[in-house]
């Protein structure tokens, strides 16, 4: 499954005008590519993560997820593209105190169907895969930030999304752990798969050109992108750059 931005735009109500967030933004996604966002607070970067994800509806433009306009779909129909084919690293961890590690990965399909024992057993797998089968039993306070991050993504990847959406995932990190998240990351989507795309104001911690790290990088100011860099030579990644 891929993702496709084409021509979109967005903007919020800003006093007596509107604020545009994102200006005509192209971007293509093929599963099991690993791109980057980069740019400072305020330039875009959350916007664009809001539409990919189907969370906002863009003022114009397209947003295909997996070849289906998204823009065509009801308020429940998107609502099930989200849980069905796509998965969310935020920034935050956002786990809750009372719960396990591994409960902090079941609760991503409690509501789905299926045996209760297939889904323990692939959350047991994804916390092996992260790292964390040794910390299945402990709750958030246990854990370091990295670790917490790592349940992050293990619950993400849950639901065994096509396409996954990434916010500022080593904001909380010093430099050596976010090197190690943006590896986990970029393993595991081209293990899996998974069209990805993470948005992040720190270059250094994506790696570029490392095969650990991201495959293709672009740069955005207030809502446009203006340039593009590409690490690794298989990438399909298309995005068109602003002139001017």
């Amino acid at each position: 499954m891929s993702l496709v931005l084409s021509d979109v735009t967005l903007s919020y109500p800003d006093g007596d005008g509107r604020l545009t967030a994102l200006d005509r933004i192209d971007l293509t996604v093929e599963a099991g590519e690993f791109v980057a966002v980069t740019g400072p607070s305020g330039s875009g970067k959350s916007s664009l993560l809001a539409v990919a994800g189907t969370l906002v509806a863009p003022d114009s433009g397209t947003v295909l997820v997996g070849g289906v306009r998204t823009a065509d779909l009801s308020a429940a129909e998107r609502a099930r593209v989200r849980r069905d084919h796509i998965g969310f690293v935020f920034q935050q961890d956002n786990l809750l105190p009372p719960l396990t590690a591994l409960e902090q990965v079941l609760l991503a399909v409690d509501l789905r169907k299926g045996g209760r024992r297939a889904h323990r057993t692939r959350a047991m797998e994804l916390l092996e895969q992260v790292g964390l089968a040794d910390a299945a039993d402990r709750r958030p306070h246990q854990l370091s930030g990295g670790m917490r991050q790592r349940v992050n993504i293990a619950r993400s990847l849950m639901g065994s999304p096509s396409l996954l959406l990434v916010d500022e995932p080593t904001s909380a990190l010093d430099r050596e752990r976010g090197r190690q998240i943006i590896a986990l990351l970029a393993g595991l989507v081209r293990e899996r798969g998974v069209a990805t795309v993470v948005v992040s104001h720190d270059l250094d911690a994506l790696d570029p050109g490392n095969r650990t790290g991201v495959d293709a990088t672009a740069s955005i100011a207030d809502g446009r992108i203006l340039r593009v860099e590409r690490h690794r030579s298989h990438v399909g990644a298309r995005f068109v750059e602003t002139a001017g």
